[in-house]
């Protein structure tokens, strides 16, 4: 992509990300279009569309994050995980995913860009038990909210929060885990040049 015009699409999130930030994100393409042709991380294959539709679909998140302990589950190839890690280098991210070739390249990316604040674990998300519970647990992977409470209601904090990021919302989706949460939040977000319904639930 045009340096120019995604340094413009970065602009249009209104969230203030430094000179050698948005060069970590632009080598984090990079690297998931030189992997993704020999791993197949990711479906979308074309640069141009992985800035808008893991970068900057990463990003719109970063202003709602409450705490300083994040964990992405089923982070695949570190999404939303490694976006929000660089922008936020005070907080720490935890990235959990079962399989070993996406654990490897998300490891490469932190050696390589120098990201400090990421700790990857392959482990199926049931089976990981953390030693303290954490401030947000992210998501952009499963399937229904319910499926994320079940599989995840033993990391978050006493006052830790889910973060599930969604395309199109579906109340039926929200009323199946009515009785497990004390409140949702449904936040609409806005990705530049994204031709996609996106929003952001958030609950307790």
């Amino acid at each position: 992509m045009n340096i120019g015009k995604a340094e413009a699409l970065l602009n249009e999130l209104d969230i203030k990300i430094s000179a050698e930030q948005k060069e970590k994100l632009f080598k984090f393409v990079a690297l998931l279009d030189k992997w993704n042709k020999a791993y197949n991380l990711t479906s979308v294959r074309d640069p141009n569309e992985m800035w808008v539709k893991h970068i900057l679909d990463s990003l719109v998140v970063s202003p709602h994050l409450v705490g300083s302990r994040f964990i992405d589950v089923g982070t695949g190839p570190g999404l939303p995980g490694i976006p929000l890690a660089i922008i936020n280098p005070d907080k720490e991210f935890v990235l959990l995913d079962s399989l070993g070739k996406r654990i490897r390249f998300i490891e490469q990316v932190l050696l390589q860009l120098g990201i400090k604040n990421v700790t990857p674990v392959q482990s199926r998300v049931e089976e990981y038990q953390p030693e303290q519970g954490f401030d947000g647990v992210l998501s952009r992977a499963f399937a229904s909210l319910s499926d994320m409470v079940h599989w995840c209601e033993h990391l978050p904090s006493e006052k830790g929060k889910f973060y599930a990021l969604k395309g199109i919302y579906k109340q039926e989706e929200v009323t199946e885990i009515k009785d497990k949460i004390k409140h949702i939040d449904v936040i609409p977000l806005r990705v530049p040049s994204l031709n996609a319904e996106r929003c952001l639930l958030v609950f307790k």
